[in-house]
């Protein structure tokens, strides 16, 4: 008697059937190959997303829908062919559990690692902008729920891979896969593509609150009635996910908008000690120290001036009249690369340029008016292209030799003011910034 009791524990361990599974075998691999395929699609363009949380969750989320689901997809699917290749199926179909059990326990550890490799790239890719944010805050929901959705496509791919007997199923299955998702997601106007997972957010605008969990509900719907359909006692009852895939789905279609202004990003966040005032986008705010120091030149020779715009600001759309518009940092990887202002000089040129609209406004401008735009400009916040062009037109013709001397000594004249004599010229001349002829227009 107490040797039969002794060997209870065997027994016991018998009741865990999906231990091997996860522990070796297949399901591991497929998780390693969905972490390394998305942390190299994230790796590559690293400068265009990190340090923004927008940028990040927008990245991590395409490369998980439109290259980790067909990976699953085709995970799953060699996953459902194994007893098939091995020749053990109808051994199996004399096991003592049922069709669902035995589908589960191949089925979830595939399913659980896939998610389980997303869900470490989608941390690794968390992590790398942390370290560098600018601002804003990460969105969690938006990697949670894309995890769940490759949970359920590797149970979609398994019963594909159970019921087709081709050994290039999983491929073909793949491949059909980013082929419907890029379908669906390539034209937002129509209706079909609020069905895709990937839908068209932007740093300005974000998925409505429900938009993804309604999503996991489309596709996990379907995937558990093929699970049931394929394994139940009783295929009927696929019915009841089903009906519940149908539903979100036509809550997608229907609700006419999946995504909303971000609110972050409509709000701006400044630094009032300087004139202009610089006001950044609080998706930026952290980069507000750097701006604010790239235009210090700037606005310290603005200083005391009358007539100037009261701020620089970084908004969507034109800026108002009272104000003018501060140099993108979007897209990043360009003047902005993980949370650093590559080219300052550059930043506050454009910066410069953005204070004389003479020139988007005007269809002409006085050759005179033209020079001493470019004086002031000059006096603000030279271009960093300013020598090379002035070096070309040293050695260009007699017309742009003339023309050369002509702006340096425009430029002269500006410099060689005194301040208060400088400061009451260039009040003067920003209040006529926006006129085209040279009529009342300062001229050097």
């Amino acid at each position: 008697m107490t040797l039969l009791m002794e060997r209870k524990p065997p027994a016991a361990a018998g009741a865990a059937p999906l231990r091997p599974e996860f522990r070796r075998g297949f399901a591991p691999l497929a998780g390693a190959a969905v972490l390394l395929t998305l942390v190299v699609a994230l790796a590559v363009p690293a400068e265009s997303w990190q340090g923004g949380w927008a940028e990040t969750r927008d990245r991590t989320h395409a490369a998980a829908v439109l290259l980790g689901i067909p990976l699953a997809l085709a995970a799953g699917c060699w996953q459902g062919g194994r007893e098939r290749r091995r020749g053990t199926g109808d051994l199996l179909e004399t096991a003592v559990r049922g069709a669902l059990p035995r589908f589960l326990a191949s089925a979830v550890p595939v399913a659980l690692w896939v998610a389980a490799g997303h869900l470490l790239a989608a941390g690794c890719a968390l992590l790398a902008t942390w370290y560098c944010a600018t601002g804003d805050s990460p969105y969690l929901v938006v990697p949670l729920t894309d995890s769940l959705l490759l949970g359920s496509a590797a149970l979609a791919g398994q019963v594909v891979g159970r019921a087709v007997r081709w050994r290039l199923a999983a491929p073909v299955l793949a491949t059909a896969g980013y082929a419907v998702l890029g379908f669906l997601s390539y034209d937002h106007g129509n209706a079909l593509s609020a069905l895709s997972p990937l839908i068209d957010t932007s740093v300005h605008r974000m998925p409505v609150w429900w938009q993804p969990w309604v999503s996991v509900v489309w596709v996990g719907g379907l995937a558990a009635a093929a699970v049931l359909a394929l394994t139940a006692r009783r295929p009927v009852t696929a019915l009841v996910p089903l009906a519940c895939a149908t539903a979100a789905a036509v809550v997608l279609v229907q609700a006419g908008g999946l995504t909303r202004p971000n609110p972050v990003a409509q709000r701006q966040v400044c630094d009032t000690s300087t004139t202009p005032q610089v006001c950044v986008n609080t998706r930026y705010g952290k980069l507000l120290p750097q701006i604010t120091e790239a235009l210090s030149g700037l606005t310290g020779r603005l200083e005391g001036v009358d007539n100037v715009p009261v701020r620089f600001e970084d908004r969507v759309g034109r800026s108002r009249a009272d104000e003018a518009e501060l140099p993108m940092v979007t897209p990043l990887g360009w003047s902005v690369v993980r949370g650093k202002l590559t080219e300052p000089e550059r930043y506050a040129w454009e910066a410069g340029t953005a204070l004389v609209g003479r020139r988007a406004e005007c269809d002409h401008t006085d050759p005179a008016v033209a020079r001493t735009d470019a004086a002031v400009e000059h006096y603000l916040a030279p271009s960093p292209a300013e020598k090379l062009f002035d070096d070309l037109d040293a050695r260009g013709s007699a017309t742009d030799r003339a023309e050369l001397k002509a702006r340096q000594q425009a430029r002269a004249r500006l410099l060689g003011m005194a301040e208060d004599e400088r400061r009451a010229w260039l009040s003067e001349y920003f209040a006529t910034a926006k006129n085209c002829d040279r009529n009342g227009v300062p001229t050097l």
